[in-house]
């Protein structure tokens, strides 16, 4: 009695966050959306270039798919790996576009965007302890889900003078007896670099030595510029190792309705699947009318924004280079990664100051791990106007530094 009174009176001095999982008490809060919600709530004449989201609305046909459906009173749930036409697009889309074939009754799972096809990859894969190797920088969310899963997230640091390319060199040194998996993220998010067939054959035969598997996240894979996006899963010998991870958001402005998908080994998928049952049971039937619609109708209107991403590209490239930082071309997505080591601040400085003094909201490098300190990410999925205007503040902004 005694020492349950102990007990009881010891855990009255302890804090609501006291009861939180350590893994989720230590996670920072995103980068990203910090400077996202000071725009939000600000009442002032701000131009972010901080979020990766197209500025074009979802296409009116697949909108209209998805209203149809409705109308037909099609609300009820689908099979946990997604409706079958869907899957079947999916499928006949890798195939035709990237040239790696997939089985889509059981090889194809339809999610609630790519993010959750990432998690779902990492709680299936991951045995406590395990490393997890990450090329930085990267999208912020892979380290984070890394830990909440148990693993251990490993950066490998990749640079500028490399064109932020994962280097065979870099991937040995970073592998350890623990190493288990690979995430991959090319095009990259934050710096627009690309991997080609050649860059991708040292990384393949790396990664069969040390019987790793991987993870590629190819939500960017349309937005490439002057050659075409080359799939990890194609790379001979790399389709059974390698979960394919995407999604409708960039390519078809379709962020909002998060629709996504992963593909592999039906082994590796039906491990998925057994989350997602668990989790969300399936992806909303709307958003998968709508993705189907996009897939099989929509390529035409990619194709349009993708060409104006495009010209954004050149247009924000030379005007940083303009504006006196120093800027590698992005190869692809939609972000460009000037260095503003020049200036003397460091990035989180330099984000803020020019928030505050210009009213330019952008992301500074450091959120995205090794090797961003000294950028900033800036999206171009914005109207050449806003590029524009946003160009002429920092270039005023640099004036004053």
């Amino acid at each position: 009695m005694i020492k349950d009174e102990i007990t009881i009176q010891q855990n009255k001095g302890k804090s609501m966050k006291d009861y939180l999982a350590p893994a989720v008490r230590e996670m920072k809060p995103s980068g990203i959306r910090k400077f996202f919600d000071l725009v939000s709530n600000s009442k002032e004449d701000i131009i972010s270039l901080g979020v990766g989201e197209p500025d074009f609305s979802t296409p009116w046909h697949v909108r209209e798919a998805a209203v149809h459906s409705l109308e037909r009173g099609r609300t009820k749930y689908t099979p946990n790996s997604g409706i079958p036409e869907l899957r079947e697009a999916i499928a006949d889309y890798l195939h035709t576009s990237f040239k790696v074939k997939y089985e889509p009754s059981n090889e194809v799972l339809v999610t609630v965007g790519g993010s959750e096809a990432i998690d779902l990859a990492l709680r299936a894969l991951i045995t406590p302890g395990d490393e997890i190797l990450i090329p930085e920088p990267c999208y912020i969310s892979y380290s984070p889900i890394t830990s909440i899963s148990g693993g251990v997230a490993v950066g490998i640091e990749t640079f500028a003078k490399d064109q932020f390319k994962l280097t065979e060199k870099a991937l040995r040194d970073a592998i350890t007896p623990r190493s288990k998996i690979l995430i991959l993220c090319y095009p990259s998010n934050p710096t627009g670099g690309i991997m080609t067939y050649e860059d991708w054959l040292p990384i393949a035969k790396v990664i069969e030595e040390n019987d790793l598997i991987v993870i590629s996240d190819e939500i960017y894979a349309e937005l490439t510029y002057g050659q075409k996006h080359v799939s990890f899963a194609a790379i001979p010998g790399m389709k059974d190792r390698t979960i394919l991870v995407s999604g409708f958001s960039k390519a078809f402005a379709m962020t909002g309705w998060r629709m996504g998908y992963a593909c592999g080994h039906q082994e590796l998928i039906s491990a998925m699947t057994k989350i997602h049952q668990y989790t969300v049971m399936c992806a909303p039937v709307m958003g998968q009318v709508a993705a189907h619609e996009a897939l099989t109708n929509g390529m035409e209107e990619k194709d349009r924004m993708i060409e104006s991403y495009n010209q954004r590209r050149r247009l924000i490239v030379k005007g940083f280079r303009d504006i006196g930082l120093e800027c590698h071309e992005p190869q692809g997505a939609f972000y460009a990664f000037p260095s503003i080591v020049a200036t003397g601040l460091t990035s989180e400085e330099f984000a803020q100051r020019l928030l505050f003094e210009s009213k330019v909201a952008a992301v500074p490098g450091d959120v995205f791990g090794l090797g961003g300190e000294g950028f900033l990410r800036c999206s171009y999925a914005y109207s050449v106007s806003q590029l524009n205007e946003a160009l002429e503040r920092i270039g005023n902004f640099m004036r004053k530094l």
